[in-house]
């Protein structure tokens, strides 16, 4: 995840304390010494909607063998004895889980920073009001376009104002919450229109994912590497505008590491100095933590690298401790941990590997069926990653 209202206007947020600090260079097990992973949490594979690129190719249908009530709130206090930061609670869609609540409540209560990544057509006034008053950090509300565009994502009538009126309800309520857009060639167009939409709605931040091949996302939606950088050269200058204005937003890009040295280059044309802070602060980061600051664990208790590699599990956690899984000594749990000598292909070379970490192993996997291959959403030409020393450009 990329701050880039942080990194470029020094806005500030809950999780920049967790990418962009010394706290966080080289730890291996968690997003800083003496704590555990943030832990994306697929708590129910059922879902109200059946989305066209959803990774977990959820379905409103009921799946047996969810972790019982019992069993996640013994897993909620192993993540706490932990000391993990932040549960990601998502899905399938998390506020179908009849408990989900009380899930959310008790993890509060042992000091867990807890989220909701939800496609928000069930947050009617009264969640929102529960939400906000149990004390939930962030709603993220998936939102893939405007009206219709949605309608078609979701692939359901309605889904659209259906969200809104959910981000609409966690505002009247004080509770924080944003808006997830995936970026893909169904909906790349659409992307002007999303900050309109914030600034009609009042809406403070926004995170543009990048499309991962899994579920029912495949590289035949992905966009372009031109259009991949058109994109981001329209995420950074609204950041940068929505400062001059003086106008509160945050925005970030998730899932593609990359951005992070894009975002660094175009730094070197208009401020060396603001170049050079971005650089450190990637360096502290380290690029992709899967497997080191982040992990999944789906419905069925399955610990896997992140949300978007199911064939590779670590172990469950209904028949293992979720810490001796997380500190065990899975052969690619410890290659992710010290991927670099593994990588190959354009990755292996790469002169700002320090600050990218490889990117996306699961993109690798699912178009070359190999995990340590160059990740193909690597936007980056030849000529800007040739070997060399990242921060020459910037005479440093």
């Amino acid at each position: 995840m990329l701050a880039v209202s942080h990194l470029l206007a020094d806005v500030e947020s809950f999780g920049d304390k967790l990418r962009y600090t010394e706290h966080s260079r080289g730890h291996r097990t968690g997003t800083h010494a003496g704590a555990g992973p943030v832990v994306v949490w697929s708590v129910t594979r059922s879902c109200n909607l059946k989305c066209m690129h959803c990774y977990a190719n959820s379905e409103n249908k009921k799946y047996e063998g969810e972790l019982t009530t019992e069993e996640a709130l013994g897993l909620i206090d192993e993540m706490a004895a932990m000391k993990v930061p932040v549960i990601l609670f998502s899905g399938g869609e998390p506020l179908v889980r009849p408990d989900i609540f009380e899930l959310a409540e008790y993890a509060i209560g042992k000091g867990i920073r807890i989220t909701f990544s939800t496609n928000g057509t069930l947050i009617d006034q009264e969640t929102a009001r529960r939400i906000k008053e149990m004390g939930v950090g962030y709603v993220g509300i998936s939102l893939d376009g405007i009206g219709q565009v949605h309608d078609y994502f979701r692939q359901k009538n309605g889904a659209f104002d259906a969200a809104i009126r959910g981000v609409r309800n966690c505002m009247a309520q004080g509770q924080k919450v944003g808006l997830r857009f995936t970026m893909n060639r169904h909906n790349i167009e659409q992307l002007p229109l999303i900050f309109d939409l914030m600034e009609e709605e009042g809406i403070q931040r926004a995170c543009f994912y990048h499309l991962v091949y899994s579920g029912r996302g495949s590289l035949e939606d992905d966009i372009s590497h031109e259009e991949t950088r058109q994109a981001l050269d329209l995420i950074f200058s609204k950041a940068q505008e929505f400062t001059r204005r003086g106008i509160q937003k945050e925005l970030l890009t998730v899932d593609n590491h990359a951005d992070g040295v894009y975002l660094y280059m175009k730094a070197l044309e208009q401020d060396k100095e603001k170049a050079a802070s971005i650089l450190n602060k990637l360096q502290m980061n380290g690029g992709n933590r899967t497997g080191i600051a982040i992990c999944n664990i789906d419905h069925l208790g399955n610990v896997h690298p992140d949300q978007f590699t199911p064939s590779i599990t670590f172990g469950n956690v209904k028949m293992t401790p979720f810490r001796d899984i997380w500190h065990g000594t899975h052969p690619v749990l410890e290659g992710l941990r010290n991927r670099k000598p593994l990588l190959t292909g354009r990755c292996s070379q790469c002169k700002y590997l320090d600050i990218c970490n490889g990117n996306f192993r699961s993109r690798a996997l699912a178009v070359h069926g190999e995990l340590w291959a160059e990740d193909p959403a690597c936007f980056l030409t030849d000529e800007e990653i040739a070997p060399g020393p990242a921060r020459e450009a910037a005479g440093l």
